[in-house]
């Protein structure tokens, strides 16, 4: 839940988005970059994992594969609740085209169910959900970056 100060929510709306609504945004960026850093995380812990599997003295240990295997997939899957919370804040406040939303979130989401039932796997799927995270952040940048170019003219005109 995304909460504002009482000062805040008496300032006047930024070019028609309430601060309520900034400050949501800004709470679905926030959790955006979560994503983000949880998909850092799963390339990291392939390329290690992954890296020590490969060295002969670690070849026939289970651990070290279940961790090269399962850990990267399972911090993406962790994205995806997130990335559709994102899905759902930028569609409300039409930070970006509708058919854009649906074509990401939807395409990701068939292939990985597509995979799953018909070819067994998951990492086609769960890669497509990865695109999905950084095209959110490319959203919210410009939504913020058109706010402050915004505010800029704003005060260049009382000036």
């Amino acid at each position: 839940m995304t909460t504002v100060s009482d000062h805040s929510l008496q300032k006047k709306s930024q070019h028609g988005f309430a601060p309520l609504a900034i400050a949501r945004i800004k709470g679905a960026q926030r959790a955006n970059q979560i994503a983000i850093y949880l998909i850092h995380a799963a390339i990291l812990a392939f390329v290690v994992f992954g890296t020590i599997a490969s060295i002969k003295a670690f070849h026939d240990n289970q651990l070290l594969y279940q961790l090269f295997y399962n850990l990267p997939y399972a911090l993406v899957a962790l994205t995806i609740p997130i990335t559709i919370y994102d899905a759902l804040v930028i569609y409300r406040y039409r930070l970006n085209q509708a058919s854009m939303i649906a074509m990401s979130i939807g395409v990701s989401t068939i292939i990985l169910i597509g995979g799953l039932l018909f070819a067994d796997t998951a990492w086609l799927g769960l890669s497509c959900w990865l695109g999905v995270a950084f095209l959110f952040k490319v959203s919210f940048k410009r939504f913020f970056n058109f706010l402050e170019v915004e505010k800029d003219t704003e005060i260049a005109e009382e000036a």
